[in-house]
C-alpha cells in the first residue's frame, strides 16, 4: 500500500470475537468492549492493529470479529453435527457459555455491506442478532436434525482432550452487533434455528 501509486480506498480484515477473551458471563459485547487477555484475544488486538495500520495510508479499515459460521459445506458445523447423527450430540461443559454465530450468506452480505458503506468503520461485530448460550445452541442443531441433544460433554474430559484449547469452548462471547443494528443492516439468517436449517438442508 505504500508503493501504490493509487492505494485502496477500504481496507476490510477477518478478525473475530476472541477478541473480548474467553468469557463466562452474560455481559452484552459490543465493538467498544475492551479486549480479553488470553492468547486468541492478544492475537486478534495485534490482527486488528496491524491492519489498522492502512488508515495511516487513507484507507478505511473494517475489522470484521466474526462469530462461528454456520456452513453445511465446511467449517465447525459438520464435526459438531457428527455426534448428534451417532444419537451423541449434546451441549459442551455447563453449557451456559454464550456461542457467537452468524450465517454464512450473511457473512458475505456484511463484508460487500462493509466495502461498500462508507459510514460503517472500525470493528465490527460479524454475528447474528440472537444471542444464545451453547446449551440453546446444541438443543436448537439437535431438532435440526432430529436428534436427542442430551449427552452432555464434561469439562475435565474437554480439558483432558484439548488441554488449554478447551477453554475457547468452555469460554464464549456474547457478542452483540451493535454497528450492524445501527446501520439498518437485515439478516437474511437472524434466529439459530433458520439458520441451521438452511445449512443442512443441503
Amino acid at each position: 500500500m505504500e508503493k501504490a501509486s493509487a492505494p485502496p480506498r477500504v481496507f476490510v480484515s477477518a478478525s473475530g470475537v476472541g477478541y473480548y477473551g474467553s468469557r463466562h458471563d452474560d455481559v452484552a459485547l459490543t465493538e467498544d468492549a475492551p479486549p480479553g487477555d488470553d492468547l486468541l484475544a492478544r492475537l486478534c488486538v495485534d490482527w486488528e492493529n496491524a491492519a489498522r495500520a492502512a488508515e495511516r495510508h487513507g484507507a478505511r479499515v473494517v475489522c470484521a470479529r466474526l462469530g462461528v459460521v454456520i456452513d453445511g459445506d465446511g467449517g465447525a458445523l459438520p464435526l459438531m453435527a457428527r455426534p448428534y447423527r451417532f444419537f451423541v450430540g449434546g451441549p459442551l461443559g455447563a453449557g451456559t457459555q454464550y456461542f457467537a454465530w452468524v450465517h454464512r450468506e450473511d457473512v458475505v452480505r456484511v463484508l460487500l455491506r462493509c466495502l461498500d458503506d462508507s459510514s460503517i468503520a472500525g470493528p465490527v461485530n460479524l454475528t447474528a442478532p440472537e444471542t444464545v448460550t451453547n446449551e440453546q445452541f446444541s438443543i436448537a442443531l439437535g431438532q435440526v436434525l432430529r436428534r436427542p441433544s442430551w449427552t452432555r460433554v464434561p469439562d475435565w474430559a474437554l480439558r483432558a482432550a484439548l488441554g488449554e484449547g478447551a477453554e475457547v469452548v468452555l469460554g464464549g462471547q456474547r457478542a452483540v452487533p451493535r454497528k450492524l443494528l445501527d446501520a439498518g443492516y437485515e439478516w437474511r439468517y437472524p434466529r439459530v434455528r433458520e439458520a441451521l436449517r438452511a445449512a443442512l438442508a443441503r
